[in-house]
């Protein structure tokens, strides 16, 4: 079930954090995300009671720049993020946002072929984007023609 992120949530979504980032966000950034953020929308894919994995992304028309996409480890390759991804691709287009964004590690190989199944493209790189290991990012970008 996908759904709106709760404040109540956030103990199982640092939890993610934790599993999936060497960087992980605090819970501070996301109760700003949650509450003061105007562009901010996050989404949780629930299960039986418990969070498999979110996107978070900002709709700023006419773009929407995707923040987050984390699932958990022992869901993975079972096709939840790319059902996070739709979704995020259909609120946007809905909003009159047709033009995505996101950054990804260059070794982060699973994201960018998940990405590149989507029909995003790699257009620019982003130096030492990533830190706890330094590493670099592709700076990804589709189009949705309306």
């Amino acid at each position: 079930m996908l759904r709106k992120m709760q404040i109540e949530d956030l103990p199982l979504i640092l939890e993610l954090e934790k599993e999936l980032f060497s960087s992980p966000w605090k819970e501070e950034d996301f109760i700003f995300e949650l509450t003061q953020n105007p562009f901010a929308t996050y989404i949780v894919l629930s299960m039986d009671n418990e969070i498999v994995g979110y996107i978070g992304y900002w709709i700023k028309n006419p773009y929407v720049e995707i923040t987050n996409v984390a699932v958990g480890k022992r869901y993975q390759r079972c096709g939840y993020a790319k059902q996070l991804v739709a979704y995020c691709l259909e609120d946007g287009v809905k909003n009159n946002a047709p033009i995505f964004t996101l950054e990804v590690r260059f070794s982060n190989t699973p994201a960018i072929s998940l990405y590149e199944s989507f029909g995003f493209k790699q257009v620019s790189v982003r130096k030492n984007y990533y830190t706890d290991p330094i590493e670099d990012a592709h700076l990804m970008m589709k189009e949705v023609k309306q």
